[in-house]
């Protein structure tokens, strides 16, 4: 664990995040914590173990320490979109992964943080540290990475797509490269090998990245490239659901519901717990994406959610 936060000291001091400044009573200063966490991969298997200092964003103030906080995201119909558009023109995905993206984002005004817990400067423990680039858990720290990345991209000849936003385009002669960009991780595809080296090299040489090869694990999404066919698949993310809502031991059904159910209401029934249940109901529309067999039953409970019952 400690080996874990000294890193993450050491990505800020790298990315020059922030600088040491006394303390006075009229800025507003915004607590830190640190946040641990496993990463996963495609089949569960934890591969490492991340430790994030991160800022308590719930205590800043809007028009203070931030004004805009909206950051775009690529919809998973497009993600979808763009690997069927590859099995098509039969080229592979490839993809990246930001180290510490946020931390990249150029911060706008003043905004000030504590030391963290535990790593305080023993000369000046009452000082606090101005922020000269984002912080994790702060609410405008997702829009100021995409601008950065946006920036750097359109700057690199690329175009962003005309509806989705998160897609960034570049042509060259009858070549093109396709970017598409979800927080920190970015999958890319091309019909000229020399340009996806191109992009990777321009990548590496402003950020730190890390390259992941083939495309296989996105979003939830398991991914398997072989040739003209694409298989999707959500079993992790279908085990970790039994496993959350406590479903993993019930009776398994080959078909979900009869298309001929119809559902009544109960009014005598006792209430249960509605945020578990729309929890329920959102997490198997996402499951929809690789398992369309489904459709109709979750949508059949999307509609009957405003009172449920035992």
């Amino acid at each position: 664990m400690g080996i874990s936060m000294h890193d993450e000291l050491n990505q800020f001091t790298r990315n020059n995040v922030w600088v040491l400044v006394p303390r006075s009573h009229e800025m507003n200063v915004i607590g830190t914590k640190w946040v641990s966490r496993n990463k996963l991969d495609e089949q569960g298997t934890i591969i490492k173990n991340k430790v994030r200092l991160v800022a308590k964003g719930y205590n800043e103030e809007e028009g203070i320490d931030f004004d805009e906080t909206y950051a775009l995201v690529a919809r998973l119909k497009a993600v979808r979109l763009l690997l069927a558009y590859a099995c098509l023109c039969d080229f592979k995905l490839f993809q990246m992964d930001v180290k510490s993206a946020f931390l990249n984002g150029f911060i706008e005004g003043e905004v000030y943080v504590s030391q963290p817990p535990g790593f305080e400067d023993f000369k000046h423990p009452d000082h606090v540290y101005k922020l000269q680039k984002a912080l994790y858990g702060l609410k405008q720290a997702p829009k100021q990475w995409y601008e950065r990345l946006s920036n750097f991209l359109t700057s690199q000849g690329y175009e962003r797509g005309n509806i989705d936003k998160t897609l960034f385009i570049r042509k060259l002669n009858s070549d093109i490269i396709l970017v598409q960009v979800y927080v920190d991780d970015i999958i890319f595809d091309s019909t000229n090998e020399f340009l996806c080296q191109e992009f990777v090299s321009a990548m590496q040489g402003e950020f730190e990245m890390s390259m992941m090869g083939e495309l296989n694990f996105f979003l939830g999404l398991q991914v398997k490239q072989m040739g003209h066919v694409t298989f999707l698949c959500q079993s992790k993310y279908c085990k970790e659901l039994l496993k959350r809502f406590e479903m993993d031991n019930c009776k398994e059904a080959t078909t979900p519901i009869a298309t001929s159910c119809s559902l009544d209401l109960d009014e005598k029934g006792s209430s249960i717990d509605q945020t578990k249940y729309r929890g329920l109901i959102g997490s198997l529309l996402y499951l929809t994406t690789s398992r369309p067999d489904i459709m109709f039953s979750v949508c059949l409970c999307v509609r009957l959610q405003s009172n449920p019952k035992e």
